[in-house]
């Protein structure tokens, strides 16, 4: 959680967009930045999954933070356009090595003590810790910027992206043995895996732990493409798994919300100096939701899914209001759609079973940059009651997308040759 923190923390992630327009940049060019931004980003993401597989997962982290601290040192030395696309480049690079990796690494290191079953706590409070930590990194911004200008905020960016890199490199990376499919097809239902669905004995679990003799997976993972060839395959050979990565890619894609709030805000009757104060209980309300996951850790898809309906509603409510008010149904969407999140997220990894790990969340997360453009088109399309709608029918289809199947898979092999 302390990684998480620290990465929440860079006080240039409220203040970027203000650098470029302070460099002179047009309109025109900062939105070309972003695209930049996210091309590099949507390419790099499986490969940099495969990598974290592949090689060492610690080090996609660490490596993650330095690229981030070397974008902002392009940014400071070249304030221009070719310097920011740069710099724009090897951060998009970084965020594709650290997403699916933290989840990877996360779920692995429980799995190896056999705590496996606390990862929805833990990932939880990783996320809520993330969240909470950008609003002091926002208000140190602020601050940073009245004393020493943009050069300060970015050089305490760059030294808050290298301790981030210190922190990764003392993570603990546990050998990564085959992992196997859960209980009962790989879904956690109430009653399997710490709560047994029934038919789901004893037998059949022990059918699934790994053979007493077997080669840890860091033994011998075989080359790149062998690894992109076992994540891959595992997705497109076994239903309840690509049903789980397209769920998580669907609602992860809801999260770009976060862009609106502001304009939410504003369009609503929040004078413009009150914005920042004003959205500010959202993402403490998207951190308690996220920290709550626990609370329906062991809950059955229909409770998901009521909670997922509920968010919906609640932002459908705030477009009906749209007024300042309205803000407060928007906190609570946020909290219920986050507890959800990490729910479906951890189901995700429940039913990974194979040690490309980071690969599959990789393709999971390319997926969500994907619905993320299609959250843009249906603000530009209707605005909030359109993505209102578009949570409704998320949650109308969680309980399909989560079902258990009828014939538990058989599990994949942990390494590639």
């Amino acid at each position: 959680m302390g990684w998480a923190a620290l990465s929440g923390t860079v006080p240039f992630y409220s203040l970027y967009a203000l650098l470029f327009t302070h460099a002179g940049l047009t309109g025109t060019q900062i939105s070309a930045l972003f695209a930049i931004w996210s091309v590099v980003g949507v390419l790099a993401q499986v490969p940099a999954g495969v990598v974290a597989d592949r090689y060492s997962r610690r080090g996609a982290l660490v490596a993650g933070a330095l690229l981030e601290a070397g974008g902002y040192g392009l940014w400071l030395g070249l304030p221009s356009f070719p310097g920011f696309a740069a710099g724009f480049a090897l951060w998009g690079i970084s965020v594709a090595l650290i997403s699916g990796t933290v989840e990877a690494l996360l779920y692995d290191g429980l799995a190896g003590s056999g705590a496996d079953g606390h990862f929805a706590t833990v990932f939880g409070r990783v996320e809520a810790a993330g969240l909470l930590a950008t609003i002091p990194g926002a208000l140190a911004g602020g601050a940073l910027l009245r004393i020493g200008g943009y050069p300060l905020v970015g050089w305490v960016s760059v030294a808050c992206c290298l301790a981030v890199a210190a922190l990764a490199y003392r993570l603990p990376e546990p050998p990564r043995g085959g992992a196997t499919e859960p209980p009962c097809g790989g879904v956690t239902e109430p009653g399997c895996g710490g709560v047994t669905e029934p038919g789901c004995d004893a037998d059949e679990r022990s059918r699934r732990l790994p053979d007493a003799g077997e080669a840890p997976d860091h033994a011998g993972r075989g080359s790149y493409l062998a690894m992109l060839r076992t994540g891959l395959a595992e997705i497109l050979t076994r239903a309840p798994l690509r049903a789980a990565v397209l769920l998580a890619a669907a609602l992860g894609g809801v999260d770009a919300i976060d862009e609106y709030f502001p304009l939410m805000a504003a369009g609503w009757g929040v004078p413009a100096a009150l914005v920042p104060v004003a959205v500010l209980g959202i993402p403490l309300a998207g951190a308690a939701g996220s920290a709550a996951g626990p609370v329906l850790a062991g809950a059955g898809r229909g409770a998901m899914a009521a909670v997922l309906v509920v968010a919906g509603l609640a932002l459908g409510a705030a477009a009906l209001v749209h007024r300042p008010v309205a803000l407060a149904a928007v906190a609570v969407f946020y909290a219920l759609y986050r507890l959800v999140l990490v729910l479906v997220d951890t189901r995700l990894q429940e039913r990974i079973a194979s040690g490309a790990r980071a690969t599959v969340t990789s393709v999971a997360g390319l997926g969500t940059d994907a619905a993320s453009v299609g959250l843009f088109a249906a603000w530009a399309a209707g605005g909030l009651p359109v993505i209102a709608a578009l949570v409704l029918a998320i949650g109308v289809a969680l309980p399909r997308a989560l079902r258990r199947s009828p014939v538990p898979a058989a599990r994949v092999g942990a390494t590639p040759r």
